[in-house]
């Protein structure tokens, strides 16, 4: 507080105290002058964030004057280019009716014209003649009588005025060219601006959810005929009710959609439902958002545990690559010179050992050893169905995917014991595709996939393994899980990457569906 504010309090309230005929001690005087200026510091406080708060406001006001400025010369001109453009039209179509008008004239004019200019000849042959027959008639005594008028008979015979037709060739009637531009001017009276679009309603029972993919339906008012396209807007949450003013996730935004329904494909469900709204636009304005709905998007979800993977195993989020100088520390040669060595002091080898050899023991954090070259998922999986996919280097020296119990050894690798189920794929050596529980294996005599779909059905006990890209069966086990199993892994002088958040595909519930309750050789390992 400053200085002057202080001392000034400080008289105050001396002069208040002497007034009122107070008799006060030096430590109440004290005490109450700190409490005044305390408060007096709140109010300041106070003050100070209500001036910045006023500040603010009206610097927000002179912007949104700025903005109605900005904002009206701009649908001035968007008006004007509209109402200029309607001129032009109008211009375009008065300029060909009139020229269509013109051109009937001018035609009905020259056949009139011709007809007319026939006629007046015709005319004036007949009058010809008439004088003529008269002139002959005068004369009947004479002697050239007779001939005269044959000849006059013959040549009325051939007058022009006895082959003329006496019906006009066009109409004078120009009717058919007449307009009536009632309705477009009621039209044009009815002109006004674009109203707002109205609020669509998302039909919740016709949304459907499946194999990662959503499909949004909605509705809209039959009046909004001027409707351009519609704004989707989806993000992902955790949280079922209402919208809260803070996610963890950003709305996402799907724009131009000229249906009245979208599918949103190839999807990651990691959350536990998404919500959806939606709002119409027309070519001048957005209208409101249409009430949200959330959908459920659940889906198995897990990830790598990196404290249970074994030391030559680099996890990397959802990958996994061999490394072979995982666990191998550096020591100094007596030449000065560093080398690589691993943790019993053997010195690197350039050539690739089996795993069954590579003497690796268990480091500080490490879950797995020795030959067991595995990585578990870091999710139970104690009831219901689920479905992930693993992508793997087809070339890896060894590879499997499969389940496991929790307490499953650190020297135990998948399907050697009756605590894992896999399949195993062998390039070392001898190359073999198999199917492993409790030490047993049975070959599979189908194409190697370049990635598997794992499908666990966990109170039924089924354990199948599925072309992922064709959905195809490719081995199945059946047996009674006696306790929750976690997803596990096993590389070798290989790599793989996994993808979560995956619905059970359609195709795999109607295969298992079928498949369920019926004996295969598929399961005779269990």
């Amino acid at each position: 507080m400053r200085p002057d504010v202080e001392a000034l309090l400080d008289v105050l309230l001396l002069q208040l105290c002497f007034f009122s005929g107070l008799r006060i001690s030096t430590d109440f005087l004290f005490v109450t002058m700190g409490d005044q200026k305390e408060e007096l510091k709140k109010i300041i406080t106070t003050l100070a964030l209500k001036n910045d708060e006023i500040q603010n406001f009206i610097s927000a006001l002179k912007q949104m004057l700025i903005n109605v400025e900005e904002n009206s010369a701009r649908v001035q001109q968007d008006l004007e280019q509209e109402f200029t453009s309607l001129y032009t039209i109008l211009d375009e179509l008065k300029d060909t009716m009139l020229t269509r008008i013109k051109q009937e004239r001018a035609s009905k004019t020259y056949d009139l014209q011709s007809q007319l200019s026939a006629c007046t000849k015709a005319l004036e042959s007949s009058e010809e003649l008439l004088e003529q027959a008269n002139q002959t008639l005068c004369s009947a005594e004479s002697e050239g009588f007779r001939e005269a008028a044959k000849q006059i008979k013959d040549s009325v015979t051939m007058a022009p005025a006895f082959r003329l037709s006496l019906k006009a060739k066009v109409s004078d009637n120009m009717s058919h060219l007449m307009v009536d531009f009632t309705q477009e001017k009621q039209m044009l009276q009815a002109l006004t601006f674009l109203p707002v679009p109205g609020t669509p309603e998302i039909d919740v029972s016709e949304c459907l959810v499946a194999d990662n993919c959503i499909t949004l339906v909605w509705r809209i008012s039959e009046g909004d005929s001027k409707i351009d396209h519609y704004d989707l807007e989806y993000r992902r949450t955790n949280h079922e009710g209402p919208l809260r003013a803070k996610e963890d996730y950003p709305w996402m935004v799907v724009e131009g959609v000229r249906e009245t329904e979208y599918t949103l494909s190839g999807l990651k469900f990691d959350t536990r439902y998404m919500i959806f709204r939606v709002k119409a636009c027309n070519k001048a304005v957005a209208g409101e958002f249409s009430e949200p709905v959330t959908l459920e998007t659940s889906a198995f979800v897990f990830k790598l545990d990196a404290s249970s993977s074994h030391q030559n195993l680099r996890v990397d989020d959802m990958s996994v690559e061999w490394d072979a100088t995982g666990g191998k520390v550096q020591e100094i040669r007596k030449d000065g010179k560093n080398r690589t060595a691993s943790p019993l002091n053997s010195p690197a080898r350039s050539v690739v050992m089996s795993p069954k050899r590579m003497p690796t023991p268990r480091g500080g954090r490490d879950r797995f050893t020795a030959e067991s070259y595995t990585v578990l998922g870091d999710a139970l999986i104690d009831s219901g169905q689920h479905y992930w996919e693993v992508r793997f280097d087809k070339e890896s020296k060894a590879f499997a995917v499969g389940v496991a119990f929790r307490n499953l050894g650190k020297f135990d690798q998948l399907g050697k014991t009756n605590a894992s189920w896999c399949l195993h794929l062998n390039n070392w050596l001898q190359v073999s595709f198999t199917a492993k529980h409790n030490n047993k294996a049975k070959t599979l005599e189908v194409p190697v996939p370049d990635r598997i779909g794992v499908y666990c059905n966990f109170e039924e006990g089924y354990l199948s393994f599925y072309n992922a890209r064709t959905k195809q069966l490719i081995h199945s086990f059946k047996t009674k899980f006696s306790q929750p199993v976690l997803p596990a892994f096993m590389v070798w002088n290989g790599s793989f990457s996994v993808q979560t958040g995956l619905q059970v595909p359609s195709a795999v519930k109607c295969l298992q569906k079928r498949n369920s309750g019926t004996s295969s050789s598929t399961t005779s390992l269990t």
